[in-house]
């Protein structure tokens, strides 16, 4: 599974997989991907009934161009290789996995995808939550080709840490900067832990504004209403794509001169920023594109 730079993952909400009134709802939100999720959000008695739930939503379709991912219970829960498996037959792009510690992990889950015959382009996304899963950021992140996102469990991982929620997140930096090398290292996308306090406007944008200013693709969401703010912070501003456009240019006109290198409104540009700028063009793109 290649992952593609361009797709847009600025939000990506959770939705309860045993909240059928919240899945349908979700074909309508601006969320850029949705992760049902079999986990954390469903009491254990309504685990197996949520598989039904979820691949009969899937089945159903009706999510346009929005990511699905569906996150299943761990390998030391009763229900996590069987939901590994279901999610092979399910209608999505990828199976979030919990708490992913080491690449053996990846790996089995890749044995039960392929035995239950999913679908060779069917990601796995790795939710980086524990200490040593955090430790071993760089062989989760390649671990398989199909690894296509590291996703940050800051709740899960506070936890373990003993540390606490701030403001600034400076407890957090450290494995949030591990988890960032690791997946542009591999290739593949990143994305923010939630942000608890739904009170809190001023403190999640702030907190969407440090992810994106560290590296992050996009920011996970427990709430619709945060939709909008993650859309917009992790969008490339206007000012951005017209300074992308810019040098693109003058770096082409250069070219044909035989030029490396250029000087734009005193600032000397090559090769390398060319590259993000292409990549910058390329996303503001594919969001245009899945709001047309």
């Amino acid at each position: 599974m290649t992952n593609s730079a361009a797709r847009p993952r600025r939000s990506v909400l959770y939705m309860p997989g045993s909240n059928t009134r919240a899945m349908q709802k979700g074909r309508e939100l601006p969320a850029d991907a949705l992760i049902l999720d079999l986990e954390d959000s469903v009491a254990p008695e309504a685990k197996v009934e949520a598989r039904g739930l979820i691949k009969a939503a899937l089945d159903e379709g009706g999510y346009g161009s929005r990511e699905i991912g569906v996150r299943t219970n761990g390998f030391d829960t009763e229900w996590g290789r069987d939901d590994v498996a279901a999610v092979a037959g399910m209608k999505c792009h990828a199976v979030v996995l919990p708490k992913v510690e080491s690449a053996e992990m990846v790996l089995d889950a890749v044995s039960i995808l392929e035995a239950a015959g999913a679908p060779e382009d069917m990601a796995i996304w790795c939710m980086m939550e524990t200490p040593l899963g955090i430790l071993n950021a760089k062989e989760i992140a390649f671990a398989h080709p199909c690894v296509g996102c590291l996703v940050m469990g800051t709740s899960d991982l506070q936890k373990d840490l003993r540390c606490r929620h701030t403001p600034d997140r400076l407890p957090f930096l450290y494995s949030l900067e591990l988890c960032i090398l690791a997946a542009r290292a591999a290739g593949i996308a990143v994305l923010d832990g939630v942000h608890l306090d739904l009170s809190d406007d001023a403190g999640f944008r702030a907190s969407c504004e440090q992810g994106r200013d560290l590296g992050m693709d996009g920011k996970t969401l427990i709430h619709p209403k945060t939709i909008d703010a993650a859309n917009e912070v992790f969008a490339p501003a206007a000012e951005e794509v017209a300074w992308a456009r810019k040098i693109i240019d003058a770096h082409a006109e250069a070219a044909k001169e035989g030029k490396g290198l250029v000087v734009v409104d005193g600032k000397l540009i090559e090769n390398l920023h060319v590259e993000d700028a292409k990549r910058v063009l390329a996303l503001s793109d594919a969001i245009t594109a899945g709001s047309a």
